[in-house]
């Protein structure tokens, strides 16, 4: 069933809508501690019939676990092949709960409600869902639509610094993939102190370029793998880091970018002035990973689990220049460990 995206100016119209299309017989909110005691308020009165099932925050908590915590709920709480989870969260809520209501009785239905930047633009769109497993980021997942997502920026008035730069970080992946104007906008916002309204314009056009990306290639075939631009290398930074100091997602993309585009330059042609103008905006807002040289061969080895690898070799989407894409790139393993040079050192 095709995922319904919508911009919901007036969120509890956009709820009742969507309930109403979907006539659950039961009705369920998943969020976490921070998601229920921040943004529950909002969406209390169009909700109010709903059983609460409340995760641990973070993404130490996307885990088995929990998982086993949310199907135990559902069926503790009477839910049936026609009932509907809500998840209000950000990417961690969405991933998780997506992949809760997929599996639970074979599929029950779901709407994101996403809370944060990053859940706004990437996570709650696009239909991938999953957990953490064995230290590897979303290991273990389906790709399920939402029956609908709820765009609703009031929610970024609870958002820190940290997540507001965390979910921007996707919004300039896709920039880069998309065309020179918008990775221009993008480069040049004052992320330190954010224009909200324009923000909010922004976010629009960021979730309509992955929609059409999507549309055109649902189960990552072939040109849905444009939305990985940056995410090998920056994936096996936050599962790294998972096992050190975690970082946010996007902070984790946002360096896997300037790793990435590096490898796009000398492989592919990618502008060496783009390329350093999107370093050092990332260097000002997102500083730089606390790797050295001796963590290159764990990262490689994190680099090798990457879901979109055939065989042995690690698997690049790359860039010859602003929305020009070369997708399916293998680059030898000296050359990844130049990427980290460039990132840790910006020579």
């Amino acid at each position: 069933m095709t995922q319904r995206v919508i911009i919901a100016d007036r969120l509890g119209e956009a709820i009742g809508q969507a309930i109403e299309n979907i006539v659950p017989d039961r009705l369920f909110l998943l969020t976490d501690e921070h998601t229920y005691r921040l943004c529950k308020p909002i969406v209390n009165e169009f909700i109010s019939d709903a059983t609460d099932i409340v995760i641990g925050a973070t993404d130490s908590n996307k885990n088995l676990d929990t998982l086993s915590h949310v199907w135990q709920s559902l069926g503790e709480g009477g839910a049936t092949r026609h009932s509907c989870l809500i998840n209000l969260g950000g990417g961690m809520v969405t991933d998780l709960g997506g992949f809760a209501a997929a599996t639970f009785k074979r599929g029950i239905a779901c709407v994101n409600i996403p809370t944060t930047l990053l859940a706004m633009v990437d996570a709650s769109v696009g239909g991938k869902t999953g957990i953490n497993f064995r230290g590897l980021k979303n290991e273990i997942g389906a790709f399920a639509d939402a029956r609908y997502v709820l765009l609703n920026t009031q929610f970024l008035s609870t958002l820190d610094t940290e997540n507001i730069r965390s979910g921007y970080a996707e919004m300039l992946k896709h920039g880069l993939i998309s065309d020179l104007q918008a990775w221009s906008t993008l480069v040049q916002f004052p992320l330190q102190e954010p224009d909200m309204r324009l923000l909010q314009r922004m976010v629009a056009e960021s979730v309509a370029v992955k929609e059409r990306i999507v549309a055109q290639d649902p189960h990552e075939q072939g040109l849905r793998k444009a939305l990985n631009l940056g995410h090998t290398i920056g994936h096996a930074l936050e599962s790294w880091a998972l096992a050190h100091r975690p970082v946010l997602h996007g902070y984790a993309v946002a360096w896997g970018l300037v790793a990435e585009l590096y490898l796009s330059a000398i492989e592919c042609g990618f502008p060496t002035d783009r390329l350093h103008q999107t370093a050092s905006f990332i260097r000002e807002y997102y500083g730089i990973p606390a790797i050295t040289c001796n963590d290159y061969p764990t990262l490689l080895q994190l680099m090798t689990h990457d879901k979109k690898n055939r065989g042995s070799e690690i698997n690049f989407t790359l860039l010859s220049d602003i929305g020009q894409l070369q997708l399916d790139r293998h680059v030898t393993t000296k050359k990844i460990e130049e990427a980290l040079d460039f990132l840790r050192e910006g020579v």
